[in-house]
């Protein structure tokens, strides 16, 4: 993709050769930088591209704008200040471009994955859940549930991102909103909120995995390594799910999750399901230093933790077929029983690599506190199903732009 800059306007030559004219209105002016601009410009191109309007295009330009320029909440009436012209008038159309508007939020979303894989060099996909708090009982999905984050229970909806993620960036692509019963089994919410047809009643975990084997369908995506979080969940459902779309997992597990020994010469063959914590803590003795960069803390600093895989097989009904995985335990005190454990069916992957790998989850958590909370991620305040996919999106694609034109060796400083 190319770019020039003449009057104020900017035109992008797009991956098919289409010329794509950006810059037409108040928000044609450098919203950062140089360099940020010229991001802003190639993703206006690669993900505005197809919407079938022209009044569209411009609209998502300036919506992105304002998501990258306004300041605090990202609300549409914050937005809208940001594009200049009457502010009622301004608010009212971006308000019915999100909310009342006929695009599909679907092409916009592989585009970015696309530009991604183009750009950021993912290593995985990471599942994130994000609670989104909400004063208010009229917003699709919103219900009382429990936040493991901050640990108490809050009034408000809960949605799960899909995020490309490497050790320099990570970028949420898809996502999947959670409906708990009353949203779906109530014709009058469901109508009042333009809820489809298709949303049925699913769990957490459910909604999780949808939300990353519906990511696998986007067309032109490569399938990454798929870091997810079972703890608390059925678990066994989750990874048969995955491996039946040809998904690899990397899931975390709880200490109890049960596994069998698959390794003849090692402790516990034979003995039937264990705790996964049980069959880590009596192979000590295979524990190896693995170094690996975290750059979570604002600092890339290299650190060392001891790790260990074994080679187990999930409990599994008489007649069913046995999968191959792999256990794998992180000990933060050598002392003490694992910090942390996941299950893979990565089995040819060595244990340096995948405990990198699962260190992409931080990468994501940082990317979200410092990034997309101000890209606006939580901040849509209508009610309907439709509106909130579309806001996300295009706030995700506010997220990619920051990301993608930060000078990340500048903003980490030395390497410690």
């Amino acid at each position: 993709m190319s770019t020039s800059v003449a009057a104020n306007r900017r035109t992008v030559v797009d991956s098919r050769g289409v010329q794509y004219r950006t810059g037409s209105g108040p928000h044609s002016a450098p919203y950062r930088n140089a360099a940020a601009d010229d991001v802003y410009a190639e993703l206006c191109a690669a993900l505005f591209s197809g919407l079938p309007r022209r009044d569209q295009r411009l609209k998502a330009e300036q919506y992105l704008y304002g998501l990258l320029t306004a300041q605090g909440r990202k609300s549409i009436r914050n937005i809208a200040a940001q594009i200049g012209g009457p502010a009622a008038a301004a608010e009212q159309s971006l308000h019915h471009f999100v909310s009342s508007s006929t695009w599909d939020w679907r092409p916009m979303r592989a585009a970015l994955a696309g530009f991604l894989e183009q750009n950021g060099c993912p290593q995985a996909w990471v599942v994130r859940p994000m609670p989104i708090p909400k004063a208010g009982e009229h917003s699709v999905g919103v219900d009382r549930r429990f936040d493991p984050e901050r640990g108490q229970v809050f009034r408000g909806q809960q949605a799960f991102g899909v995020w490309f993620a490497s050790e320099e960036l990570s970028v949420p692509v898809n996502w999947r909103l959670f409906l708990p019963d009353p949203w779906v089994k109530d014709r009058t919410r469901r109508d009042r909120a333009e809820v489809p047809e298709e949303a049925v009643e699913e769990t957490l975990e459910e909604c999780a995995v949808a939300a990353a084997l519906d990511t696998a369908s986007l067309p032109g995506v490569t399938r990454k390594p798929l870091l997810l979080d079972i703890r608390g969940g059925a678990g066994r459902a989750a990874l048969n799910r995955l491996a039946g779309a040809g998904v690899p997992v990397v899931a975390r597990i709880d200490a109890a999750r049960r596994f069998a020994v698959a390794d003849r010469a090692l402790p516990g063959f034979g003995a039937g399901p264990l705790p996964a914590q049980q069959i880590l803590e009596s192979l000590k003795g295979l524990r190896r230093p693995v170094s690996w960069l975290d750059s979570a803390s604002g600092v890339r600093t290299s650190r060392t933790s001891l790790a260990a895989a074994v080679r187990v097989t999930l409990p599994v009904p008489v007649g069913e077929r046995m999968r191959p995985l792999l256990l794998l335990g992180e000990w933060d005190d050598p002392r003490r029983p694992p910090a942390r454990l996941w299950i893979t069916d990565l089995t040819g992957a060595s244990v340096g690599s995948l405990l990198r790998l699962t260190k992409l989850a931080r990468r994501v958590e940082r990317d979200f506190t410092q990034v997309g909370e101000g890209a606006g991620l939580r901040d849509f305040v209508g009610r309907s199903f439709r509106g909130w996919h579309r806001h996300i999106t295009l706030a995700s694609a506010a997220h990619a732009a920051t990301v993608l034109a930060t000078d990340w060796d500048a903003a980490y400083g030395s390497t410690a």
